[in-house]
């Protein structure tokens, strides 16, 4: 079977395609315990698809729970409680009968610091295709240069695919852990400071990176770094002990906040 055939069945498989004009990501009344403490206290948000929405506020202020409840990160958190709906192109992801596995096919993780296997770039990138049970080898081939071309890697590695990926760059490892992301086609891609562990030239790649790929996918990125926000981000939203203080246009956020929360935390008088 051709390799751009068999993709689009299994793309099929995976997304509703008549789902495309409802929000990518509808939050609810989201409420989320650790034992005692309240870490979220009633947040609901609308995440447009093909948009990059950024996460900003100062530590411990929740954005990084709120993000890992969009492919259910938390539930492997010990006390973890949650009340409210999640829905990700019209479901409920929280959902007793919902294949978790099957979620995180959809919503993919890139996380803080890059996490390569000790694998070799190819394995690396082909590893959520291998656990799907793919089989055929020209398919696998065909997505894993298609990943590494989408996250601006395949002319740095192309000649080297046998290579260890803990040889690589920092920046270069955070790539390949985008690449192996997008491999599996996922609609939603969740970053968690990307690249906080990465120096400006390589940040620079990343952030072009997330800019381009918002045309075929749903991006939400948290970030401390406010610069990084207003560059890459459509949507923004500030979170401050649990709460979501303010959602808006990026443009708005840093330039006419309506909350002064957020006009003190944009300007750095804290945070």
């Amino acid at each position: 079977m051709e390799p751009q055939i068999m993709e689009t069945m299994v793309m099929d498989s995976v997304i509703d395609h008549s789902l495309k004009k409802t929000p990518k990501i509808e939050v609810k009344g989201i409420k989320v315990w650790y034992d005692d403490f309240m870490a979220i206290k009633g947040i609901d948000l609308t995440i447009k698809p093909n948009t990059v929405t950024a996460f900003i506020g100062p530590s411990g202020c929740g954005k990084s729970t709120f993000l890992r409840l969009f492919n259910r990160m938390n539930d492997y958190v010990e006390g973890f409680r949650m009340e409210g709906k999640i829905n990700i192109n019209g479901n409920n992801i929280y959902k007793k009968k919902i294949n978790v596995e099957e979620l995180r096919k959809e919503v993919g993780m890139v996380f803080q610091k890059p996490n390569p296997f000790p694998k070799s770039i190819y394995e690396n990138v082909a590893y959520g295709l291998n656990i799907q049970g793919i089989k055929d080898k020209n398919f696998i081939n065909h997505r894993v240069e298609k990943a590494l071309k989408q996250a601006d890697l395949w002319e740095e590695v192309k000649d080297n695919l046998k290579k260890s990926a803990l040889t690589l760059s920092g920046g270069q490892q955070q790539r390949l852990c985008i690449a192996r992301t997008l491999a599996v086609e996922p609609s939603i891609i969740l970053m968690d400071e990307p690249t906080s562990a990465l120096d400006p030239i390589s940040t620079a790649k990343i952030e072009e990176l997330i800019f381009g790929l918002k045309e075929k996918y749903t991006i939400v990125i948290v970030t401390h770094n406010m610069q990084q926000a207003s560059r890459i981000s459509d949507f923004t939203a500030f979170f401050y002990l649990g709460e979501l203080i303010e959602f808006n246009k990026t443009k708005i956020i840093f330039t006419n906040p309506a909350e002064k929360q957020t006009e003190n935390y944009i300007t750095g008088r804290f945070g």
